[in-house]
């Protein structure tokens, strides 16, 4: 039997807006997302225990490594999650290899500090939506790369593949980019069982009790389709086509290794 992993003291996230913890409440009421999730558990009967989240919104793979990984390292965390690549998968232009690089440094700089890394694959996108064919051979790639540079560098995976829960609708919010509530805990539970925490198990790839409400099919799932593109899709496309992101202007929310109870830097 496997034993539990000693406990981590000292734990920073790395990140875009998953990791921010967007579709996990809001920006008047604060956000919690995976990360914080992961760290209440972490917390758990560990005196001295701190956290810090340096993500921001809209942050592509570069600007992570580029902004983040100076300060992560600084931090001196025993324990770190890089979640990235999604913004890049989105972008007119992208390559797997040139993502997958910038993942990989900070994969090394963080272990060869002494950290303990924690990552994640991402789902295919045609399980989110239809037009989402389109990208699946960038996600299918970018996956490819991160397997490979966790294996190399020793990064506890959370691997998504194979596991179909992992598109069920209710564990994403209405944008279909960011996870919802209940998609952030199951995250924060595939991060914990990866990690080998004691009291964690598999229970994050088990599928969700059937729906009240099936999704739509037909006219009214064409429909669906359609709000959503005006809703969501299509903003984002405009923001991006004038060359802005929605991390403009923002830092990131919780700087500093702070005890749990320090709430503040969390709002």
């Amino acid at each position: 039997m496997t034993e539990p992993a000693p406990p981590f003291r000292r734990y920073v996230a790395l990140g875009d807006s998953q990791t921010e913890g967007m579709g996990d409440g809001d920006d008047a009421s604060g956000l919690r997302g995976f990360a914080d999730r992961l760290a209440e558990r972490l917390a758990e009967g560990v005196p001295g225990f701190a956290y810090a989240n340096l993500a921001i919104r809209g942050r592509v793979a570069g600007q992570v490594r580029e902004e983040q990984l100076a300060p992560a390292l600084a931090l001196r965390p025993d324990l770190a999650t890089v979640v990235a690549g999604v913004n890049d998968l989105l972008r007119p232009r992208f390559d797997a290899d040139e993502v997958g690089g910038h993942l990989e440094a900070m994969f090394a700089a963080l272990t060869a500090a002494g950290a303990r890394v924690a990552t994640v694959t991402f789902p295919d996108p045609a399980g989110m939506t239809p037009l989402g064919r389109v990208l699946t051979p960038r996600a299918l790639a970018l996956n490819d790369r991160i397997r490979e540079a966790a294996r190399r560098h020793g990064v506890a995976l959370v691997d998504v593949a194979g596991h179909a829960v992992i598109t069920d609708r209710r564990l994403w919010s209405p944008d279909r980019l960011h996870a919802s509530p209940l998609g952030h805990d199951r995250i924060a539970a595939a991060l914990a069982h990866a990690l080998e925490l004691q009291g964690s198990d598999d229970g994050w790839t088990r599928p969700l009790p059937p729906e009240a409400t099936p999704p739509p099919v037909g006219p009214h799932a064409f429909a669906t389709e359609l709000r959503w593109l005006g809703s969501f899709l299509g903003p984002w496309l405009v923001r991006r086509l004038r060359g802005r992101s929605s991390g403009e202007g923002r830092t990131a929310k919780r700087p500093h290794l702070l005890p749990l109870r320090a709430t503040a830097e969390l709002e």
